[in-house]
């Protein structure tokens, strides 16, 4: 028996008469945390009732697995049945001591309780063990946690955790005993602890910190390398750690058989029912006859026959691998069976997430409804399309199995921070701080319109612009847009003045596809030329003439990414062409197209590394008479960083910005989580970029940098520092570019 039943008994033994009698009232005395309406439904007696023994007993046990409570006692007086209540003090405060502030926000999180909850004895024992494990897991050992409690009157207590950290543990040798076939670090390749190396502190580098934790999986790991290379026979002991705490360092050994290596004799594949043709799986694998066993390649294999026989609509379709061992010719023979189950229809699509966006928003970007057959397809195109959208933080679709023919899809979502006040700009030397405001939300009420103002200041520049955008009208596959906008550019020797209107509509043709059409009509005024302007003005009037300019401008794009702020796979591209004409004194054609590729490294390196290439080419079909307004610059965020915006291209004697009518620039990107819990980002980058008007390669710079990358509760910030490779006579350069709401 229990203490806490032991000391109910002896209470009720004593205070109570076992003769039964007629209960007149029920009275609490020192509750807070109930009400009396509520301990009356807990007690499982009312007034009137005959006394009972056993449900009093029962009801002070209800009453202590509410974790409120340090003592109850029962008394009875004249017929009234009264509990007495001793209720636990409330931690008012959380103190630690001998950790950093930094690293106490993190420790709150490990305690399993917070501020202004119950003290619990058993509660805080479990934290101070959670709290070593966690310490433990940053390779320091011996660790000693204590509390202190101070109570604050009789209903509070302050609660200190006094933390003495241990040493940290480094594997300072290793030992593979056995291995001689694989070299060691490829061997270790995939375990948590390795040996320390030189200068182990570097990026890159093993410190070889010990991981304890991690310690009784490392030898699954070695064995699944092992695996990979075709060592079918290989054997991996536990591991046998040695530590020595006067050097807080430990040697490590692993006992290792290797055997021969396996080449694969054949692969069959065998469907219990044959809802698809053979040569249609047998074309999605990889690990074929002849080649050397990996178990890794098997499981992608594995993986893909799954997905081809899922996207017919069997959704529940179960692949299991075998193979079987010719230890005389050290071949395999891999067998696939393939059990697709029946087809599975589409029950019903639950969403939830979504305060603010509205389902038919959401709806019309999920490629399956109810009565739907299911398709794996349409379920990852579901999820990427959710995630292009820019109105999610994430956006998960998980399968809910009802019979074996019909399933719900449970839509989650986190909402983003859709609508921002946008401050961007950057610092050259040329005209300093640019400061570049705005007001946007792509997702307007959660309707999914785009609306848009936008200020761009600078002692050089402002701009202001009105945008509205619906980019599925009536939920439907067409876009219409529109937008009004006024910019003022002081240039190096003229300034120059636009305003204009534009119209846009559009429609989606595929998934990832969409093409659109749209009419602009704007005025371009030129003042305040410098001496050297007028001087080029006077023998090519054209550049600097007052003109209009009436435009159509048919484009298409692609975008198969699979997110808006921060895409990990896919390619975005897209290509326009502005011909501008009738009805405006501006004759030209213009093409401009964009290219995107991104490529994540998590499912290689189980790291979230993110390689990107972006690309960007100008080029006017037709090059005679262009104002200089609308030629082509580089320079600045969006070409080449480490120059001023707009400061690269073709200069007359006088050193007068002409302007060009061709133009690529490209960018190679690697970027790495910095602080993954903020969502902030490492980017180091390579701009390259060319611009001329009789060869595209008349003036080329190139750059280097590092940047943050931070997805803000205002939206995405960016900040880079860049420097010029090589610059040239003349050239302005911009140490530090900033920027808030674009996507990275």
């Amino acid at each position: 028996m229990s203490v806490k039943k032991i000391a109910i008994s002896v209470a009720l033994s004593i205070a109570l008469s076992a003769s039964a009698f007629t209960i007149k009232d029920i009275k609490y005395d020192g509750l807070s945390r109930i009400s009396a309406n509520v301990a009356d439904e807990m007690v499982g007696y009312s007034r009137g009732d005959n006394f009972d023994y056993d449900k009093i007993g029962k009801s002070i046990l209800s009453f202590y697995s509410q974790g409120y409570f340090e003592d109850i006692w029962v008394e009875e007086k004249n017929g009234t049945i009264i509990y007495h209540f001793k209720e636990k003090p409330v931690i008012s405060k959380i103190e630690f001591v001998g950790y950093s502030d930094t690293e106490t926000e993190k420790m709150l999180g490990e305690l399993g309780f917070k501020k202004g909850d119950v003290y619990d004895e058993e509660k805080i024992e479990k934290s101070k063990r959670a709290i070593i494990k966690k310490i433990q897991e940053d390779s320091y050992f011996n660790t000693v946690v204590e509390t202190d409690r101070k109570d604050i009157g009789d209903s509070a207590v302050e609660l200190t955790y006094v933390i003495n950290k241990g040493d940290k543990i480094y594997i300072d040798k290793l030992y593979t005993v056995g291995a001689s076939k694989l070299k060691q670090d490829k061997i270790m390749s995939q375990a948590a602890n390795k040996e320390k190396e030189f200068m182990g502190w570097l990026w890159g580098r093993n410190d070889g910190k010990l991981h304890l934790e991690e310690l009784e999986y490392d030898s699954s790991r070695i064995k699944d390398i092992y695996m990979q290379n075709g060592y079918l026979d290989a054997t991996v002991s536990k591991a046998f750690l040695k530590t020595d705490f006067n050097s807080d360092t430990s040697e490590l050994w692993y006992d290792i058989k290797e055997g021969e290596p396996y080449s694969v004799k054949s692969v069959k594949i065998i469907q219990k029912n044959n809802v698809i043709d053979d040569k249609e799986l047998y074309e999605v694998i990889k690990l074929r006859a002849n080649a050397t066993f990996n178990i890794d390649k098997m499981r992608k294999d594995l993986d893909k026959i799954k997905n081809k026989v899922a996207d017919l609509g069997y959704a529940f379709t179960k692949v299991t691998p075998d193979f079987v061992k010719d230890e005389k010719t050290h071949s395999a023979e891999i067998i696939y069976t393939v059990d697709p189950g029946d087809k599975v229809y589409i029950n019903d699509v639950l969403i939830s997430g979504n305060s603010r966006t509205l389902d038919s928003v959401v709806r019309r970007e999920i490629f399956l409804a109810p009565g739907d057959l299911y398709s794996l397809t349409d379920m990852q195109d579901s999820k990427n399309g959710l995630k292009r959208t820019g109105y999610f933080d994430d956006a998960t679709i998980d399968e809910k199995r009802l019979t074996s023919d019909k399933m719900d899809l449970i839509v989650k979502l986190k909402e983003a921070p859709t609508g921002n006040i946008m401050v961007g700009g950057g610092y050259g030397s040329y005209d300093g701080l640019m400061i570049n405001t705005g007001i946007n939300d792509k997702n307007v009420f959660g309707s999914g319109l785009a609306l848009g103002f936008n200020v761009n200041l600078s002692k050089m520049q402002t701009d202001f612009d009105l945008s509205l955008t619906n980019p599925r009208f009536r939920d439907s596959q067409y876009s219409l847009g529109g937008d009004l906008f006024s910019r003022m550019f002081i240039a190096y020797d003229y300034t120059q003045n636009t305003t204009g209107v534009g119209l846009s509509t559009g429609k989606q043709l595929t998934r990832t596809t969409a093409i659109s059409m749209g009419y602009q009509y704007a005025t371009i005024k030129y003042s305040a030329l410098s001496p050297n302007a007028l001087a080029v003005a006077a023998t090519n009037p054209a550049l600097y003439t007052n003109t209009s300019k009436s435009s159509v401008i048919p484009a298409i794009s692609f975008d198969n990414t699979d997110d808006y702020y921060v895409p990990r796979h896919g390619i975005a591209t897209g290509t326009s062409l502005e011909v501008a004409g009738a009805g405006a004194q501006e004759k030209f054609v213009k093409s401009y197209s964009t290219f995107s590729y991104f490529y994540g490294l998590e499912e290689l390196t189980n790291w979230d590394a993110i390689f990107r290439y972006k690309a960007r080419l100008g080029w006017f079909v037709n090059s005679n008479n262009i104002s200089i307004g609308e030629r082509f610059y580089m320079g600045g965020i969006g070409s080449v960083r480490g120059f001023q915006i707009n400061s690269v291209g073709t200069k007359d004697s006088l050193g007068n910005y002409l302007g060009d009518t061709k133009m690529f620039s490209e960018s190679l990107e690697f970027s790495i989580p910095l602080i993954a819990e903020a969502k902030m980002r490492f980017l180091t980058f390579l701009d390259a970029g060319m611009i001329g008007t009789g060869a595209i390669n008349e003036h080329g710079r190139q750059s280097i940098g590092a940047g943050i990358e931070w997805l803000s509760p205002v939206g995405p910030i960016q900040i880079y520092y860049s420097k010029p490779i090589k610059t040239y006579p003349g050239d302005i350069t911009s140490d530090i570019d900033f920027s808030i709401g674009t996507r990275f």
